[in-house]
């Protein structure tokens, strides 16, 4: 059998990305004990996996349990999936281990009820991110960003004259990008178009031939 090509983000150092399957597959274990904790009345479960989440947070991801057994087992033996920005999901982290721990202290203070409908929130949202890829917390990152103005779609206008390169072609490609951009590194349209290439903020390809553009095309 053929060796898989190493990661192309090391997992431990490269935390601006992560692989995109890790998530789901901590929000897979997040969620299966969350759900054993509300089941059976076990508060040290949630309790335990909070810490561990935590953990992860602040100390790095080769602390975080569910974290080393997906990058140590799972990942060597079906390769890298696509890299994303690890931020989305840092809060969906983040989210989860307060909610587990409002759970746990929730159940050793007398408030069994609230602790079981805490415990089953966690649940419900990790294994739902797990088994369909919709991630809850993803998503208010996501929002809170549109809101602040932050959105790949939304460029304020730049003048062609300074980007180099584009030798007055007609229509122009710019790509703003991250050296650790899976989509970036393999996406390519035709032969003289556009190619990328890790490495670069900012790059602009141009294809045809006429006057300068006045007007750049941005790609998300």
């Amino acid at each position: 059998m053929a060796e898989r090509a190493a990661p192309s983000a090391d997992p431990f150092r490269d935390t601006d990305v992560i692989d995109s399957r890790a998530p789901r597959f901590s929000q897979a274990v997040t969620g299966t004990v969350a759900l054993l904790g509300a089941i059976f009345g076990w508060p040290l479960a949630w309790a335990l996996m909070s810490a561990q989440i935590l953990m992860g947070l602040t100390l790095g991801r080769q602390y975080c349990l569910p974290c080393l057994a997906y990058f140590k087992l799972v990942q060597p033996r079906f390769g890298e999936g696509p890299l994303e920005d690890s931020r989305p999901p840092r809060l969906a982290n983040v989210i989860g281990t307060t909610i587990l721990g409002l759970a746990a202290a929730a159940w050793w203070l007398g408030a069994g009820g609230l602790a079981t409908a805490l415990g089953l929130l966690v649940a419900g949202l990790a294994l739902l991110a797990a088994t369909t890829g919709f991630c809850a917390g993803c998503e208010v990152y996501r929002a809170v960003a549109r809101l602040r103005g932050i959105s790949p779609r939304h460029h304020d206008r730049i003048d062609p004259d300074d980007l180099p390169g584009l030798d007055g072609a007609r229509e122009a490609y710019v790509e703003f990008t991250h050296p650790w951009c899976a989509d970036c590194r393999v996406w390519e349209i035709s032969p003289g178009g556009l190619s990328a290439a890790p490495g670069a903020g900012a790059r602009a390809r141009a294809r045809g031939a006429g006057a300068q553009p006045d007007r750049l095309d941005y790609l998300p």
